[in-house]
């Protein structure tokens, strides 16, 4: 089968085509990248390359299409990890609205969660490109082991070990109505200064994180316990809650609170969850970050 497309097809044909997939070139970029910006800048790369490419000689588009976004957001993830070195305080993924956006949270979602997203950094490039077209996308094995240049066997092993990692990291999650709850309570005991119920509500190993990225104020490092977690949270309680509304979204396929102050978001809050209790707390600061979900109530 030949495909038109390029400058050896029709311009609109391929424009077409490239639409067709590109909910899913972004899902994935933005599934490997953490960050809906850089995802839309690659996807335009690819977008820029399918225009000048020889549609003749592309037998299936949308493979194509796929393996060249995987590609070169293995490169990108390369990079990163020098720049993400330098960040200013913890680094979280950047939230999407999945509720404005149907077709990314239609996929597969425990690849799209926030947490999941940030134990992904953690692992090499191949494997979370591995991981994300499987766990994701559910592409078969022989596809993976094409797209990241390996053998169907190292495939597997790359998917497996990244599965071993997320597995040893994270505790099972609650359900969504579960995570939503604990969110609601914790935005509530937060806002109260309430040592007693935060305590509660934390895991023993709870940890907090605030992405401030140099541009808003936030703590620069995780706080990690339930304890001391609680206490922190009630310190800053008074002054960082005063004229505070809260709305509430639907991002990363998760509840999340949007803290708004003279009409403006200034956090993301959202929660990570097992039957243990809140484990990961996720305050998202930077302005640059949460500008695409500023008004996603």
């Amino acid at each position: 089968m030949v495909a038109d497309g390029g400058p050896d097809g029709d311009l609109d044909h391929a424009t077409a085509v490239f639409a067709e997939v590109r909910p899913r070139l972004f899902g994935i970029a933005y599934r490997m990248l953490g960050s809906a910006a850089e995802a839309e800048d690659l996807v335009q790369d690819v977008w820029l390359r399918w225009q000048t490419y020889d549609g003749a000689a592309v037998a299936d588009p949308a493979a194509f299409l796929a393996t060249t976004t995987t590609r070169l957001a293995i490169n990108v993830l390369r990079s990163a990890r020098v720049r993400r070195e330098t960040y200013v305080g913890p680094w979280l993924p950047e939230p999407v609205d999945t509720e404005a956006d149907p077709h990314l949270g239609a996929e597969r979602g425990e690849a799209l969660n926030l947490a999941v997203l940030m134990l992904l950094e953690r692992l090499s490039p191949t494997e979370r490109a591995a991981y994300v077209l499987r766990e994701a996308f559910d592409y078969p094995y022989p596809q993976i082991a094409a797209i990241v240049q390996v053998g169907e066997a190292a495939a597997r092993q790359l998917v497996s070990r990244a599965r071993k990692h997320l597995r040893s990291e994270r505790r099972a999650p609650v359900t969504g109505t579960e995570q939503r709850r604990l969110l609601t309570a914790f935005v509530a005991a937060a806002r109260a200064g309430d040592l007693a119920a935060l305590e509660e509500l934390l895991a023993a190993d709870a940890v907090s994180y605030s992405d401030g990225g140099g541009a808003a104020r936030a703590s620069r490092f995780p706080v990690v316990g339930a304890v001391r977690v609680a206490r922190y949270v009630r310190a800053f309680a008074f002054r960082f809650w005063e004229g505070v509304d809260v709305e509430w979204a639907t991002v990363n396929g998760q509840a999340a609170a949007l803290l708004r102050r003279d009409g403006e978001t200034f956090t993301v809050l959202t929660v990570d969850a097992s039957d243990r209790g809140i484990g990961r707390i996720m305050w998202m600061m930077n302005p640059a970050k949460i500008a695409a979900v500023s008004g996603a109530a």
